[in-house]
């Protein structure tokens, strides 16, 4: 088994390549195209859709599979839609590939500049999110890169679906089919194949839990971009609008709890925190939110049905459920410090209507994406207008924060001369 693995990933990987030549040269007519094909065929084939997402739902059911990963491999209406609203987005993108930037002229005569090429080949690796498929691949195709993807084996079913239809896509516009592939054994050794074949694969992308993206990041010899885990703070000061901080805050957490964007620690204000923290409760408690507090907090929240003491360990946790860990702070000074002591460098926000602490948050708070009076579940490739994300960085080398078209490719210097030579 593990041979045929071995060569079946490295077929995947030589047609990867080879495809990531045309697709290098592709132009941007045939490019949107094959979006503007493929998102067409997901709305035709929605009920085919989600015939295959119930295969994975009630196998996912069977095994137990845990809430927060049944929420992201379920494929709603909304979310179908959404698919093929990205790729439309993506197509109204310009393209960024050939452009020619930052020219200037040399004392010797030449012409530098820098040009935005692919990356090559990128693999993909995720867990329980067939949204990931068609988001994937559609910025591969439009910043001109070839794509292996390998989902989770709880999401195979809808998987292999979405895979037609982008092949379908690919075909109608005359691309090369093997730009994306969709790996479908779903035997783990196929990952660490995937990790590990730096002459066919550029750059890994994983999403998925802190487990899966841990394991990579031990095992792989292919350069990564990732984040490892998403633990969010909202930070309520005492100059906040009451009305925005308890939007803002309820969002955070209860739009959906299984996102890395959503927030893990409410930090509020040590003077306000006796007005808003009850008034919170309440929204909270109406979807039976527990609530992990330090003594000050909890002391306010007395009475309150599903409330804990908070540990050092819960300010470094990414709950991923109706859960949340409150501390209150002095003031924006010691939010910030708790914030880059914790924080996974994810995203963070601050609700504040004093613009002094709302720049000094946002210069000061170390994280790829800081926010001032909105919820953390805005940091999203689509949200942010990338047309989709193929994931989310928190390092700080060659991408960082929602991974879009930009994020896919890589600057080359140009030169143009009229016959200099150095002496």
């Amino acid at each position: 088994m593990t041979t045929d693995i071995k060569t079946t990933m490295k077929a995947i990987g030589e047609r990867a390549r080879q495809a990531s030549h045309a697709m290098a040269k592709a132009d941007s007519a045939a490019k949107n195209k094959a979006l503007q094909l493929i998102a067409a065929a997901i709305r035709r084939d929605a009920d085919i859709l989600r015939s295959a997402n119930k295969l994975d739902l009630d196998a996912a059911r069977a095994n137990g599979l845990e809430p927060a990963m049944l929420d992201r491999l379920t494929l709603s209406d909304k979310a179908i839609a959404t698919m093929a609203e990205g790729l439309e987005q993506i197509v109204s993108l310009p393209d960024p590939i050939g452009e020619i930037s930052n020219m200037k002229v040399r004392p010797t005569g030449i012409q530098i500049g820098q040009m935005r090429v692919p990356l090559g080949v990128i693999g993909i690796i995720y867990e329980a999110r067939p949204n990931v498929t068609v988001d994937a691949a559609g910025l591969c195709i439009k910043s001109g890169n070839a794509t292996i993807l390998r989902g989770g084996s709880e999401a195979i079913h809808c998987n292999k679906a979405l895979a037609k239809l982008v092949k379908e896509g690919l075909a109608g516009a005359g691309l090369p089919q093997d730009a994306v592939q969709v790996v479908e054994t779903t035997d783990r050794a196929a990952v660490g194949e995937l990790i590990t074949m730096p002459q066919y694969v550029d750059v890994i992308v994983p999403r998925g839990g802190k487990g899966l993206i841990a394991r990579l990041m031990t095992e792989a010899t292919v350069p990564m971009i990732k984040h490892l885990d998403g633990i969010c703070h909202v930070y309520i000061d005492d100059k906040a609008d009451n009305k925005k901080a308890l939007d803002v805050a309820f969002n955070a957490k209860c739009h959906r709890y299984g996102t890395c964007n959503t927030m893990e620690t409410l930090l509020v204000a040590r003077s306000v925190a006796p007005t808003v923290l009850p008034e919170l409760a309440k929204l909270y408690q109406a979807k039976e939110v527990e609530l992990r507090c330090d003594d000050e907090a909890k002391a306010i929240l007395a009475g309150y049905p599903f409330l804990a003491s908070a540990t050092e360990e819960d300010w470094s946790t990414e709950y991923l459920a109706p859960i949340l860990s409150i501390k209150t702070v002095a003031d924006v000074d010691e939010a910030i410090a708790h914030i880059n002591t914790y924080s996974s460098k994810h995203t963070d926000a601050i609700i504040t209507e004093d613009y002094s602490r709302a720049m000094q948050f946002l210069r000061e708070v170390d994280s790829a994406s800081v926010m001032v009076n909105a919820s953390t579940r805005f940091a999203d490739g689509f949200e942010y207008g990338l047309g989709a994300e193929i994931g989310i960085s928190n390092d700080k080398l060659h991408a960082r924060g929602p991974v879009g078209l930009e994020g896919l490719t890589s600057l080359k210097y140009v030169v143009f001369g009229h016959g200099e030579v150095r002496v």
